[in-house]
Parts: C-alpha cells; sequence; structure tokens
C-alpha cells in the first residue's frame, strides 16, 4: 500500500469508530452465548460470554472517549466553534489537529513585525511553536509602560500572540487600536490589556500565559528573561549608545558601524521554560528583522547562546532582503551571518534562507531615500559551515518589501522534513501529509 493511502484524513479518525464497531459486535455476541448457555449449560461457554461481553465494554468505552476527544480537540477552547462542516471537513480538520499536534518542535527567535509574521505561517504545520522574544524596547508606548509600570515591554509579545491566535477581525483590531488622543494618546489597547494581566498576575511571564490563553493561541509565546533589558552598543570608533531605541538613530550623530551590543545589567537570567525549549527543539529559527536590537538582544542573554550549540536541532536564519537604515547599512549576507555569530558561536548557523528574486527599480529607489538597498548575496565571504538556500522569497504590500510568509514557511519545514524528521520514521510518515498540504 502507497503511504498516501496511509496518509487519507478519514483513516486516522476512523481508527477510533473501528473499535467501537468491534464492541458491539463483541457484546452482541457474547450475549448471544450467555443467553444460549442459560438452556444449556456450559462453564465453557458462560467463560467465553463473559469474555466477549467484558472485551466489548471496554472496546466500546475506549472508542467513545477517544472519538470524542478528537471531536473536541479541533473546537477553539472559548467553544465559539460556529462553522457549519461537511463531514469530510470535519474529519480532515481532526486529522490536520493531531498532526499539528506531533508536529515539529518549532523555537522561533527575534522580534518586531519580522518575528510575527513568520509565526503566522510556521503555527499552520505545527503547534509545537515557541517564540523566544526579545525583552529590550525602551522606546514608544512599550517604553513608556516600561518606564511607569515597571514591566517588561509588551509591544513584540503582544504582537507574537495576536499572529498565533485564531481571533475574530473585531478583537484583533480591538487589541491593535492605538489611541490618538488624550493622556493615553500612542498607547497600543493590546499592550495596555497586557499590563493589566500583569497587575493581577504573580509576575509577566504568567501574564503573557493567560493573555495567550484567553486568545487560546497556537504554541506559546516566551519573553527571553523575566528581567527587562538594558543594551548599549559599542561602534566601532569606541562610541558607546546607550538604549535600545537610540541604537538605530546613532547615525545623526555618528556614521561609524557598530561592532558590538552589550547588557548594561549583569543580572539578566534566561527563563528556564525557554533554555528548555531550546533543549527540546527540532529546529532552531533566527527570524528576519533587526540584528542588532530583536535577534542579538536574545543571544547575548546568559546560556541562551551556549544551551542553542548544545542542541540537537537545525538551526536556520532567514536573512533580511533589505538592509536596515542606521543599523545594517551596506550589510551583505555573510556582514549578517558574522555579526549574530560575533555575538554567540561560531557556526550558530547552519542553513540560512536568502532572497534571490530582484526588487523592481522604483521600489529601490524609494528605499535608498532611507539608505536602505537589496541584501547583496556574497557568497566567497559566507562561512563554509552555512549551508546558503537561495529563493524567491519576496512581496510587495503598498511598495514596502517584505518577506512572502507562505514561501519562506515552506522552506523551514521542508529542511526540517528532509533533515530531523527523515531519520524518525513514525514522524516522517506523519509529515509526509505536511508536504502534500503544502504542495496543494
Amino acid at each position: 500500500m502507497k503511504i498516501k493511502e496511509w496518509l487519507r484524513p478519514g483513516i486516522k479518525v476512523k481508527r477510533f469508530i473501528l473499535p467501537g464497531i468491534l464492541g458491539i459486535i463483541s457484546i452482541s455476541y457474547g450475549a448471544a452465548i450467555f443467553l444460549s448457555s442459560l438452556h444449556y449449560w456450559s462453564i465453557t461457554q458462560y467463560v467465553l460470554s463473559s469474555f466477549m461481553l467484558f472485551a466489548g465494554v471496554v472496546l466500546l468505552i475506549f472508542s467513545v472517549r477517544y472519538t470524542t476527544k478528537s471531536i473536541v480537540s479541533i473546537l477553539p477552547k472559548n467553544g465559539t466553534f460556529q462553522m457549519k462542516l461537511d463531514n469530510d471537513e470535519v474529519t480532515k480538520l481532526m486529522y490536520e489537529k493531531r498532526i499539528l499536534v506531533k508536529g515539529p518542535k518549532i523555537v522561533v527567535i527575534g522580534g518586531g513585525t519580522g518575528l510575527s509574521n513568520l509565526l503566522r505561517g510556521i503555527k499552520r504545520y505545527s503547534s509545537n511553536l515557541t517564540a523566544i522574544v526579545t525583552v529590550a524596547d525602551d522606546g514608544g508606548g512599550s517604553g513608556v509602560l516600561r518606564q511607569e509600570m515597571g514591566i517588561l515591554p509588551p509591544g513584540d509579545i503582544r504582537n507574537c500572540i495576536l499572529a498565533l491566535a485564531n481571533t475574530e477581525p473585531l478583537m484583533h483590531d480591538l487589541l491593535q487600536y492605538r489611541f490618538n488622543e488624550g493622556s493615553l494618546k500612542g498607547q497600543n489597547f493590546g499592550n495596555l490589556f497586557l499590563a493589566a494581566l500583569s497587575g493581577i498576575s504573580n509576575n509577566f511571564e504568567e501574564a503573557v500565559r493567560k493573555m495567550s490563553s484567553v486568545l487560546a493561541i497556537v504554541g506559546r509565546v516566551l519573553p527571553v528573561s523575566g528581567s527587562a533589558m538594558r543594551i548599549n552598543a559599542e561602534l566601532v570608533d569606541g562610541k558607546i549608545i546607550e538604549g535600545e531605541s537610540n541604537i538605530g538613530e546613532h547615525p545623526r550623530e555618528n556614521k561609524s558601524r557598530i561592532k558590538r551590543v552589550f547588557m548594561k545589567d549583569d543580572d539578566v537570567q534566561a527563563l528556564p521554560e525557554v533554555l528548555t525549549a531550546i533543549k527540546e527543539a527540532d529546529v532552531i529559527v533566527f527570524a528576519p528583522g533587526s540584528v542588532y536590537t530583536s535577534i542579538v538582544p536574545v543571544l547575548i542573554v546568559p546560556e541562551v547562546s551556549e544551551t542553542i550549540m548544545k542542541s540537537s536541532a537545525i538551526r536556520i536564519y532567514a536573512c533580511n532582503i533589505m538592509t536596515q537604515p542606521n543599523e545594517t547599512e551596506g550589510y551583505s549576507v555573510s556582514d549578517h551571518i558574522y555579526a549574530i555569530e560575533d555575538h554567540s558561536f561560531k557556526n550558530i548557523i547552519q542553513f540560512c534562507l536568502v532572497n534571490a528574486a530582484s526588487v523592481p527599480n522604483e521600489i529601490k529607489d524609494k528605499y535608498m531615500i532611507y539608505n536602505s538597498e537589496p541584501v547583496i548575496i556574497d557568497k566567497e565571504r559566507i562561512p563554509d559551515s552555512v549551508n546558503v538556500i537561495e529563493g524567491d522569497y519576496v512581496s510587495f504590500s503598498n511598495e514596502l518589501v517584505r518577506h512572502d510568509t507562505e514561501k519562506l514557511t515552506m522552506s523551514i519545514i521542508e529542511l526540517v522534513v528532509d533533515k530531523k524528521l527523515v531519520s524518525d520514521k513514525k514522524r516522517a510518515i506523519d509529515y509526509y501529509y505536511v508536504k502534500e498540504r503544502m504542495k496543494g
């Protein structure tokens, strides 16, 4: 029998119904034997009927329990399941839900829109998903809440939770609403909601878990540390830039490149859950985004980089498509890789996904106004230990250059299946279905 036939959605759903059918048959047969033994007494028939009745009841209970559990597992936790589905659609949903639960353990590291956009794509292929988010943001509304309420910056965490949630459009818009006037001007409602949850929780991590539970997210979101980070940057000429929000503004006063980013405080420690997630991961992805203010602040937290290097997970970096003004101006692919290695370990990146598709000249000209240009693929300078995977990963929306989330996700999942799950036959068979779904 071909693998595809094993992977038909109906088969794994019906496997719980089959024991129920066998249970009914067993009970019926046992009852018939028992009734006949009343007229013609036989110890053999009595024992056989008792066994058949007992086995039938066990099989029937097993069937009802796990069939019900399978159906309930596809319902949202808030109980607002309103879709009208036919039997085939329900069967497919139940099968896919079980596949996602058994999916690869994926850890995504970073911050900003690059991280949240990637999470929207990956959640379709695995629910064993952990986002590890930087807590170094000290600007904007998050910075105000951090300073006035003493909580971790909620902005990036809020965006990741929303990316992993299956919320109604109204709820999504509400949590993303930003006040335009009054004393709350500039504040985001989702940030205030998370701040309020923090006020009725023992700590910020508990507040994040509560918000995640309310929105019934796929996977989980973890701040890299329970302590707010303050980061500084040292430039090549020796000047020190203090504060995350000032790092991206330094060229106004000093055009020197960033040499290194470091923590101002020594007491920042990674959450135990973060280290456990990394240890158990099948794949660790460094999300596209700000290298020095999203990825590096996670890697410089004690034990994080060391735990990543000790992990058996494959390590993937999704390189930026465009250089970032004031942070990575003039950077090539190799510059991005070396910047990450310099703040962690050599060979921390095994696979690098880079965009090889062209950007239209009219869009490049608009980006050049802000000293941003496409990242050059300089293979001759890229470390031999890094496997470069080129592809068409770019999309354009409102004349903005973004990663095509679906294409980027597909490349990541294919790497997981081909490089990690291939050695585990059971998981490989399950994820054969995922690859087929990706093609469709």
